[in-house]
């Protein structure tokens, strides 16, 4: 539950045998060396900075297409990076929860947030991580693609059709950046988190991403305290209130955590939110002071 309150080039070498004569006048006997040194093969690597009408897992070239991203398009492609070190001598592409996935994964991050104005987790992005095929590794392709997405909700991973390039999609005040919401219970369970505006009435609010700690997933999910811990440590610098014991009579925490999956293969961030169940919310928390969120 994911809720929680080559081509080959060469020349093939020649002999000349010569018996007791020279060659001819005009005749040049060195039959190599005017000739044009062969061009080295180039391995593909896709392009950054473009879109495409289909997301894929796997590169494959036949797959290959892109568009420009003022056309209707499903991905965007925001950073192509090369994988290196060990994992890149591998004779198959990084497998799922390998160190090599990982670290493209870290890198994808970085670079997302880069271009995005923020955590790609606090809005309503996904981020997948695109490794070359099989046989195109084989032939030497060592990229990696951050292929991004307009997904429908926190709850709902469809990816949309859009127009214009997610850059700058979580900046100021973005319409996909995550805010206010009226969360939905089925036996005290959050079923969705349904979205409304701040200066309506609503009960939670999302405060930011908590980059959780380089340990198993069993383990993350064994310690729901420090989880709960954290995202109030988040509450508390969003809302400008003090962090320690209080915040227990100040406000409740939902997060939503990385599936196993993700988390194996590198994601950490685990999304905070604020929750107030026993009274109505008509603005935003952020900076409310302890008169904003006091203690009851």
């Amino acid at each position: 539950m994911r809720r929680w309150l080559a081509a080959f080039a060469g020349g093939a070498a020649l002999a000349l045998v010569l018996s007791g004569c020279g060659a001819p006048a005009g005749i040049d006997r060195d039959l190599t060396d005017d000739w044009p040194a062969p061009v080295a093969a180039q391995q593909f690597v896709p392009a950054a900075d473009v879109c495409h009408q289909t997301p894929q897992q796997v590169g494959f070239l036949t797959g290959y297409n892109p568009t420009a991203c003022t056309e209707s398009h499903l991905v965007e492609t925001m950073h192509v990076g090369t994988l290196t070190g060990p994992s890149a001598q591998s004779g198959t592409p990084p497998q799922p929860g390998s160190v090599g996935l990982r670290a493209a994964q870290t890198a994808c991050d970085t670079e997302v947030n880069k271009a995005v104005g923020a955590d790609w987790r606090s809005g309503r992005l996904g981020l997948t991580v695109v490794l070359p095929s099989p046989q195109a590794w084989a032939g030497g392709a060592r990229w990696y693609r951050c292929d991004v997405t307009e997904i429908a909700s926190i709850d709902d991973t469809t990816v949309g059709a859009r127009t214009g390039s997610l850059r700058g999609a979580l900046s100021g005040a973005a319409p996909l950046a995550y805010r206010c919401f009226n969360p939905k219970l089925v036996k005290d369970d959050i079923d969705e988190m349904v979205p409304v505006s701040c200066t309506a009435k609503h009960h939670a609010e999302f405060v930011g991403v908590w980059q959780a700690p380089e340990v198993s997933y069993a383990e993350f999910t064994r310690t729901v305290k420090r989880t709960h811990r954290a995202c109030q440590s988040m509450i508390a610098k969003f809302a400008k209130v003090p962090d320690n014991s209080q915040l227990d009579f100040r406000a409740g925490t939902i997060y939503y955590q990385p599936y196993e999956d993700e988390w194996k293969n590198g994601n950490r961030g685990v999304q905070c939110f604020l929750w107030i169940s026993d009274r109505d919310l008509t603005r935003s928390m952020r900076n409310a002071g302890t008169k904003g969120l006091p203690v009851t």
